[in-house]
């Protein structure tokens, strides 16, 4: 059972900078002495949900539960805050959040974000209203998208098993062609121009690259870094990327790279998924990237991601891939273990290793079984049908 839920209702308020408080206590790993595992003290932590559009609901709600029962076997509390935030409050105040809304969100622990995005908005509004302002104003710059191909779920590709593809790609996340530099000549008239540019700082490709290269270390899987690229059309950017990458490779003896361009990269998902450890990429080349290696392990409705501050000075944010994909909202058949892995992650940024394990196993030992799909795996499965399973899978 929940300790209490937060909700927040808030007239829009006038448009005023907002300023966002660093967390003073950035969370770490529980103590691990005798004296604290006799206390047995329930951890309680703060999780901020933003449910959103479409399906968001119903796999937030499936994760919340998944996590309370994981939570309750680790002496965790969790405090779920919930924001009523997306294309509805869009719709009543002409915003996708209120403008102070990181200052409601940077106490928290965590954010689980469900979906935004709904028919009627365009998708420009929608992610520059909610999800780009998050990820920038609390410098989560390391998108992290795991693609595993899990026993019991059948690949596109042919010949491969499980086991076969197991990748993360590390996408930048604050920066590069998601920049919004740029504008509008002659709005809307016959000649109308616009003006799109990226911007990508030695900084920010060293740091996104240098987390590539750490996360290898610790998968201890293949010890392989590529990096993705399109410098051969790209001469200044791209440039910068390629030479930065050969940088931080330098420092790292251990680990073998490989570069290729971003056409070459996404024939080779296809062709050879299985030779891909850890993928690092620039911020829109990581998105289409991420979606194809969804695909073929088996299904974007198992695709998790993590969006996050590595330093823990500000909240990170946890989300399904999926989208709100309005054609099944309401319909209840949604694949809720996006969500629920999601939910592992956020677990593991935080310390909690072994809940996070536990939590993820759960929903693997559901997977394997083959008896419980949504459609998106072939099935005729509900969200409840899942939910239920992996709850018992928890017991």
């Amino acid at each position: 059972m929940k300790d209490r839920t937060c909700y927040y209702e808030n007239p829009i308020m006038p448009n005023t900078p907002v300023s966002v408080r660093r967390r003073s206590n950035p969370s770490s790993k529980p103590s691990s002495s005798k004296s604290s595992r006799r206390r047995a003290q329930p951890r309680s932590l703060s999780i901020a949900v933003i449910a959103g559009d479409g399906i968001g609901p119903d796999v937030t709600s499936a994760a919340r539960r998944v996590l309370e029962k994981a939570g309750a076997r680790f002496h965790l509390r969790f405090v779920f805050c919930e924001f009523d935030w997306g294309s509805d409050h869009y719709f009543r105040h002409g915003r996708m959040m209120p403008p102070n809304a990181l200052e409601l969100l940077a106490p928290s622990d965590a954010i689980l974000l469900g979906a935004v995005g709904h028919p009627d908005i365009p998708d420009n509004i929608t992610l520059n209203g909610l999800l780009l302002p998050i990820r920038r104003g609390f410098d989560q710059y390391a998108n992290v998208r795991p693609a595993v191909l899990y026993p019991g779920v059948t690949s596109p590709l042919a010949g491969r098993g499980p086991g076969d593809i197991d990748m993360v790609v590390v996408r930048e996340n604050t920066e590069g062609e998601y920049a919004q530099v740029g504008g509008f000549v002659h709005h809307y008239a016959p000649e109308e121009v616009a003006v799109q540019a990226s911007v990508f700082t030695r900084r920010g490709t060293e740091r996104i690259i240098r987390f590539a290269f750490d996360l290898a270390r610790r998968r201890r899987r293949k010890s392989r870094v590529t990096s993705v690229t399109k410098s051969n059309a790209q001469g200044f950017s791209m440039v910068l990327w390629d030479r930065t990458f050969q940088s931080v490779a330098n420092e790292f003896p251990d680990i073998s790279v490989e570069s290729l361009l971003v056409d070459a990269a996404a024939m080779n998902f296809v062709r050879r998924p299985e030779s891909f450890d850890v993928v690092v990429a620039s911020n829109l080349f990581g998105d289409i990237l991420s979606d194809l290696s969804a695909i073929v392990t088996g299904s974007i409705g198992l695709a998790a991601s993590a969006n996050l501050d590595p330093t823990g000075r500000f909240p990170s944010l946890f989300e399904p891939v999926h989208g709100s994909a309005p054609d099944i909202a309401g319909k209840g058949i949604a694949n809720p273990m996006a969500a629920m892995l999601s939910a592992s992650m956020m677990l593991e940024h935080l310390g909690l290793e072994e809940a996070a394990r536990t939590l993820e196993s759960a929903v693997l030992i559901v997977l394997a079984g083959g008896k419980l799909r949504t459609p998106d795996l072939g099935g005729d499965s509900t969200t409840a049908d899942v939910t239920e399973a992996v709850l018992n899978a928890l017991a």
